[in-house]
């Protein structure tokens, strides 16, 4: 976890504005005078309490954010402010008491926002001239077991020097510590004797308390170096627990042999993997080829929205298959749209034919993985019914492993559909080192151990059991299962584990469990935080529960639900179904002041970190469903034209520079009485870099044929036909239907005009921050169904509605190494052209989608026909 505590003194700066103003005041007027991170662990559950006082100093009261980053698989079970502590509710209960508070103005709310392994808890409270406040957050997890160790990380960023400052860990694990290390990324030669280290055979004693003088970056200076992570690393010796009327069962058994994998990579290369996504995907994919073992079977299936492979059926990981598969995988490029059904049909298909045909020895563990970046917007794009297919087609006889590359993929419908296929979902960050998290967690599932794993335990001794049958167990992992023991009194009974290994078909071992008193198995009090056991059999049944909730049928899903927000409620979690309220009462100055502390679910995780009160929150994302029509021409942005081409599979994408308010046709066809013209906008004023930017502003779209007249503007869509006038706004969902015409608005988003037995046009709004210095909001365009107009279409976009022929030769290093140059003829031309991408807004209007194309120059001279001035209006209604 990570902590912040800082003053709040405007909540119109941006964010990093705002960061470096709290740094400037804090230190002046509000101290963060005592931090202290408290973390018990017992059996590998561990229990962590944050603690953070800060005085405010000034005369008049101050606004503080206290912020933790917490591991994203625990479970927030309390929190309090000085003498304000919370309560679970009910998430729906919960919300109802914060919005009247919202209402009212009252509330310092709760603002969440996710990282990598972490998700940050943050909220706000005024503290009065010449007084205190103390936050106290209290969490649990059960710790995960990868690749061999136990990990607690603790991100440290107290921004100044702190009085009291501690970092202290106490560890027991009854069965014994094989191994422990602590240490910081932060952490200097000087401060590295201050990280105190006691370990026994079955305790360890973790502390680091720098002082004010030597947490500071120099001598007499405020930086503080306290500002990284902290991590404690360790293993146990393996066995079972068993205690207080619960046990916990440990099942890694050691020094067995790996078991042969079976795997198809399945790599999405449509266009939104462009840039570092596709080279990244590259080189992770070529060290994972380096790994496969040689008794291994592999595959490869890459997919836009045509699917291709290595090879019709899996083949042995020899020297020389690798070889040639690591070939194939250096020409992936990308392009195209996105169809994961198609992909992972012939993933399956591939499968299942070679496991018909005996390929595989039946010892072997058979496996997909995925890895995704956007959505699916080819062949079918429903997901629910995507994973009905996948679920259907793979039958329980292999595991599917889903990927989602950044932050525009569905990452619950990914989620879902690996838990469906006794799988698991992770998302992959985008930045320098997403080679390194692909490499990383095909680490965890390389190896497997065993595969159908029954673990059995005696019905009339036990009761309440966790899930006890899992696909595989993988090298470093483990499985852990929690129960209820019918007898108090038990002092032992029998467990038996069945799975299949490398040596035999069945593997069956009987293993012993013995129960032990409580003060004999815990004999350091200190080390254990209440009935442990039975809050660690509850913490694994709620997030059994939350998963059935997910992929259960709609029977099991209510039961799941209800049963995981009984238990989230009885034992104060903070569940994806619970909020914990932290209530200030009333007073006679001040109403009373809830708090509202929530769990996000990965997919319910926002972008970015959001971290202003009063601030605009983002919108969530809109995906404009075109149902099967395919996007012919667009122009959106500076001003940038986009002609697709899906007959080539490729794009061509041009720039018009010209002043602002120019007019520009777009689109006219005399036969059918369609004219679309587009006026130009510009920013505010001139960057300080003296570029001068343009943008659609305006559209003017006629039907002769219809009488149909449309203006649209960044503020509203004028509607005229037959001499009646109607006018449609931004600011609201609306549609309007007549026998000619159909518009559909979709609020802040989106315009879709649909024409009588004609083309289709979409006109999407780009809102801009309305405090921005120099942009402001601007309008795409974008053609569906363009075959529907005239052979005889012209204007900068419709002269490409019936296709343009094109051949690129002589590829050649460009000024930029993602973005090669090439000879293109062309229109009986010959055009110097760069390789690089668009952003196509018609799927995912708030995030686009990046579209491989080819960059003619010169405001496309030598594409377009003519000069781009030709192509100028004199009004936007006009055709000269």
């Amino acid at each position: 976890m990570s902590m912040y505590l800082y003053p709040s003194f405007s909540s119109f700066l941006s964010a990093t504005l705002f960061l470096s103003l709290f740094l400037h005041l804090s230190l002046s007027q509000v101290e963060v005078y005592s931090v202290k991170v408290a973390c018990k662990v017992a059996s590998r559950f561990a229990h962590t309490v944050i603690t953070s006082s800060a005085l405010n100093k000034a005369n008049s009261s101050q606004e503080v954010f206290f912020e933790v980053d917490l591991p994203k698989t625990a479970f927030i079970t309390n929190f309090s402010m000085s003498t304000y502590t919370g309560e679970v509710k009910e998430k729906e209960k919960a919300k109802k008491q914060y919005q009247k508070a919202v209402s009212t103005g009252q509330t310092a709310g709760l603002v969440k926002a996710s990282g990598r392994k972490m998700e940050k808890f943050s909220v706000s409270v005024n503290i009065a001239a010449n007084s205190n406040v103390t936050f106290i957050l209290t969490y649990e997890e059960l710790l995960q077991r990868k690749l061999g160790q136990y990990e607690i990380m603790t991100q440290v960023k107290p921004k100044q020097l702190v009085q009291h400052f501690e970092i202290v860990a106490d560890i027991y694990e009854p069965q014994g510590i094989a191994f422990l290390e602590a240490y910081g990324t932060f952490i200097s030669n000087e401060l590295l004797p201050l990280v105190e280290k006691t370990v026994t055979d079955k305790k360890a004693h973790i502390s680091f308390c720098p002082t004010m003088d030597q947490q500071r970056k120099c001598p007499g200076c405020d930086g503080t170096l306290i500002d990284g992570d902290f991590f404690i690393k360790y293993d146990v010796n393996r066995a079972e627990t068993l205690v207080n009327g619960y046990f916990v069962h440990f099942f890694a058994p050691p020094d067995l042999p790996r078991v042969p994998k079976n795997v198809v990579f399945v790599i999405d290369r449509s266009g939104s993997m462009s840039g570092n996504k596709i080279h990244q995907t590259r080189e992770a994919m070529l060290t994972i080829l380096n790994d496969l073992h040689e008794d291994d079977y592999f595959g490869i299936v890459t997919f836009d929205h045509h699917i291709s492979t290595w090879k019709d059926s899996l083949t042995k990981a020899t020297t020389g298959n690798v070889s040639e598969a690591k070939g194939f995988v250096k020409g992936i490029y990308q392009s195209g749209y996105t169809d994961i059904n198609g992909a992972l049909m012939k993933a399956v298909d591939i499968m299942m034919k070679d496991k018909q045909a005996k390929k595989f020895t039946e010892r072997s563990v058979s496996m997909i993985i995925l890895l995704t970046d956007g959505m699916p917007n080819s062949g079918v794009s429903s997901t629910p019914q995507i994973q009905e297919n996948v679920r259907d087609a793979m039958g329980g006889n292999m595991s599917l492993f889903c990927l989602g590359f950044g932050n525009d993929v569905d990452y619950s419908f990914l989620d879902v559909m690996s838990r469906q296929n006794q799988g698991l979902a992770r998302r992959i960050y985008e930045g320098s080192d997403a080679t390194v998290q692909l490499q990383g967690f095909y680490e965890e599932v390389a190896s497997p151990l065993l595969s159908e794993v029954d673990l059995h335990y005696p019905d009339n001794l036990v009761n309440s059991l966790t899930t006890s049958h899992y696909k595989q167990l993988f090298n470093g992992s483990e499985i852990v299962v929690a129960g209820r023991l019918t007898d108090n009194s038990l002092d032992n009974f029998l467990v038996e584990v069945f799975a299949k290994g490398v040596r035999n078909r069945q593997t069956g071992t009987t293993q012993h469990a013995s129960a032990q008193e409580w003060d004999i198995l815990y004999p350091e009090q200190e080390y254990i935080f209440g009935d442990f056991t039975e809050r660690l059999w509850a913490y694994l049944t709620i997030q059994q529960l939350l998963s059935k909730k997910e992929t259960g049928t709609a029977e099991e899903k209510g039961n799941a639900t209800a049963q995981a927000l009984e238990m989230s409620l009885q034992y104060s979690f903070v569940t994806p179904l619970t909020s914990m309220v932290v209530t200030k009462p009333k007073t006679e100055e001040e109403q009373e002041e809830p708090l509202i502390a929530d769990k996000l679910t990965e997919g319910m995780r926002p972008n970015g970190e959001q971290h202003l009160q009063g601030a605009e929150q983002p919108q969530p994302n809109l995906i404009l469903q075109l149902e099967q029509s395919v996007v012919d021409s667009a122009v959106d942005g500076d001003p940038h034209f986009m002609i697709e081409l899906p007959e080539q599979e490729d794009a061509l994408c041009f720039n018009i520079d010209d002043r602002p308010g120019t007019i520009f046709n777009l689109v006219r066809d005399q036969l059918a009485g369609v004219l679309v013209n587009g006026q130009t906008i510009g920013d505010k004023k001139v960057a300080p870099d003296g570029k001068v930017n343009t943008y659609f502003g305006r559209f003017g779209i006629v039907h002769q044929g219809l009488g149909v007249r449309l203006e649209v503007t960044t503020h509203d869509i004028t509607v005229s036909q037959n001499g009646k006038q109607a006018k449609l706004f931004w600011s609201d969902t609306a549609s309007l239907k007549g026998a000619n015409l159909d518009l559909q608005v979709t609020k802040d988003r989106s315009l879709t005009v649909t024409l009588r037995d004609s083309v289709r046009f979409v006109v999407i709004l780009h809102k801009v921050w309305k405090q921005h210095p120099y942009h402001q909001d601007y309008l795409g365009f974008y053609t569906l169904d363009s075959h529907l107009l005239s052979p005889s279409v012209h204007g900068l976009l419709g002269q490409f509605y019936h296709g343009v022929q094109f051949e690129v030769r002589d590829m050649r290093p460009g000024e930029e190494p993602e973005k090669p140059d090439a000879t293109m003829l062309v229109k009986g031309q010959e055009l110097t052209v760069t390789r690089g991408w668009q952003r196509d807004f018609s799927w995912d209007v708030k995030n686009g989608e990046n579209v491989p194309c080819w960059f003619i120059h010169s405001n496309g001279n030598g594409l377009i026909d003519g000069n781009h001035t030709d192509y100028i209006m004199s009004g936007l209604f006009k055709t000269v």
